[in-house]
């Protein structure tokens, strides 16, 4: 008996996926809402955003935003951002030992985030992963999710084909990514989405938590056999 695996790379969102950081995302997002005097955001709403850059963010609660505005609303976010909030989040459990694990088997492992790379850096610091992935792509390097160019520019600098990659995220806009890119995808009800809202998006599976990762992996496994040199 052999097997084989579907999937060599697997790409993974950062923020409600790997790092458990929508709390103060929204925490953060309401206090800098609150400091520039804008109208009252619903939480469901600033949640369900979260995985979109921050233009894209901004033009949902304030369409029609200028350049001055914008650059206004992100100074004061990253200002609140790495005053206080960006100490908060850590990995969710497990997280470490299942990227150990991938690791260990061989898998490439990259990420791709709606977050800038100051701020991914911070946070792969924080957690000791500088050395755990392959590469990884930001919103400041590639347009934001939905678009598929963070994959495409992912599967182009490992060498991987979208058959053999696999997205694992918490939110639609992952989703949507990875089907705009030809990927199969992976959801996990860590995040800021519903798990009926995630199913919508008909991702292969929907796990309880990235940590559930790797026994999934396991049971995906192709089993073949080898054929053998003697004929009936």
């Amino acid at each position: 008996m052999q097997t084989r695996r579907r999937w060599r790379l697997l790409i993974f969102d950062w923020d409600g996926t790997l790092f458990d950081s929508i709390g103060s995302i929204v925490e953060c997002t309401l206090v800098t809402l609150r400091e520039i005097g804008h109208p009252e955001v619903e939480i469901d709403d600033i949640r369900g955003a979260i995985g979109l850059g921050l233009r894209e963010t901004v033009n949902l609660f304030s369409p029609g935003c200028d350049d001055s505005m914008f650059d206004r609303i992100v100074q004061v976010y990253r200002r609140h951002w790495f005053a206080k909030y960006s100490h908060e989040p850590f990995l969710f459990p497990g997280v470490e030992e299942m990227l150990a694990g991938l690791a260990e088997k061989d898998y490439l492992l990259a990420i791709a985030t709606a977050k800038g790379r100051t701020g991914l850096l911070k946070d792969l610091d924080r957690a000791q992963l500088q050395q755990r992935f392959h590469t990884t792509r930001t919103v400041d390097e590639s347009p934001s999710k939905p678009s598929p160019q963070m994959l495409l520019d992912i599967m182009d600098e490992l060498g991987v084909a979208p058959r053999q990659s696999l997205m694992i995220g918490d939110t639609t806009h992952d989703l949507q990514m990875a089907g705009n890119a030809g990927v199969e995808a992976v959801a996990v009800c860590s995040g800021s989405q519903s798990r009926e809202r995630l199913l919508g998006e008909g991702p292969i599976v929907c796990l309880k938590g990235v940590a559930d990762l790797g026994p999934w992996l396991l049971s995906q496994q192709e089993v073949t056999r080898a054929e053998s040199i003697y004929r009936p």
